[in-house]
């Protein structure tokens, strides 16, 4: 059975829908700004599901009130770093900590290469499972290029 049809790395919210577009994603940055969330914008050219720990682009915009300003580090990011995988976080102080409220990729490079999963049988039959991007075997920031 396929699970994943689009062949896309799925993280964060909106994972298995059509990219959004920048006028759907300034609707998203509007919401999260009507209920209070500050954004960042992060990026990465190694998406492995276990590192949540992206580089950050700029500060995160705690003042900001205007969609547009959001979408303009996105696009400043896209331009700086069009073939790796950026994402935009919206962080809920609400209760005073920052808390991640929304998450979702709002830019993949044009080639994402997947993952490949290894089976390794270990004592007493028991299998051990282990994720390994394709993308991982080239050098850090050679990773998409073509």
């Amino acid at each position: 059975m396929l699970t994943n049809p689009t062949g896309k790395i799925t993280q964060g919210q909106f994972s298995f829908l059509p990219e959004l577009t920048d006028a759907e994603i300034g609707l998203q940055i509007k919401y999260g700004l009507s209920k209070g969330y500050a954004w960042s914008v992060e990026y990465t050219d190694d998406p492995h599901p276990r590192n949540t720990y992206w580089d950050m682009f700029g500060m995160p915009m705690f003042d900001l009130q205007d969609p547009a300003g959001v979408l303009m580090e996105v696009n400043n990011c896209r331009k700086t770093f069009p073939n790796h995988y950026i994402r935009l976080m919206a962080f809920d102080s609400t209760r005073g900590i920052e808390s991640v409220a929304m998450s979702f990729i709002v830019h993949r490079p044009a080639n994402e290469p997947g993952f490949r999963l290894d089976r390794q049988e270990v004592n007493g039959r028991s299998l051990r499972y282990t994720t390994h991007g394709y993308a991982s075997d080239k050098p850090e920031n050679q990773r998409y290029s073509k």
